[in-house]
């Protein structure tokens, strides 16, 4: 497979960074919001601030994801760090992955659950199980999703556990 040249490999990774912390920021932001339920003073508030989190979700953190997905697809093609030749690259392509997954089946669901709830029901969601169940894990797994998110982009500077099959 043919290499990228060094400009070409710039533009990738600049790329790679930018998705990541746009994924980052709008995971980090999510999670503030999320803690705004206790201050909110209205029913209207309650669903601006869950369709707020919605929003981020479908217009930041899914493009982000997916941006982040293939230029490290890209990444790991045209360059010499591969998909399987480094223990940290196959990490970062497990995490991302089960990342995506995991936000697709059970943190977007959640999220929309939540804002659909706070939009029919406004200030009475709050004493909704669902709504408060579906924010729960928001709140947890976000926080999770986030700190893995974190520990990849600290990976990525540190380039731990070497190459594969190479023994220190």
């Amino acid at each position: 497979m043919k290499k990228l040249g060094l400009k070409g490999k710039s533009w990738l990774k600049g790329f790679h960074i930018f998705f990541a912390c746009a994924w980052v920021g709008a995971g980090i932001s999510m999670l503030l919001l999320s803690l705004l339920d206790g201050h909110i003073q209205n029913g209207d508030e309650l669903y601006a601030v869950n369709a707020s989190i919605q929003l981020l979700d479908y217009y930041i953190i899914i493009p982000a994801a997916l941006g982040s997905l293939i230029t490290g697809l890209l990444i790991s093609l045209f360059t010499n760090w591969g998909f399987f030749k480094f223990n940290w690259v196959i990490f970062k392509w497990v995490a991302t992955v089960a990342q995506i997954i995991f936000g697709t089946f059970w943190l977007g669901p959640w999220t929309d659950s939540a804002t659909a709830i706070a939009d029919l029901e406004r200030g009475l969601a709050l004493q909704n199980t669902t709504y408060l169940y579906d924010k729960q894990m928001g709140a947890v797994f976000g926080s999770i999703q986030v700190l893995l998110l974190i520990a990849q982009v600290l990976i990525s500077a540190y380039k731990p556990w070497g190459k594969r099959g190479v023994q220190h």
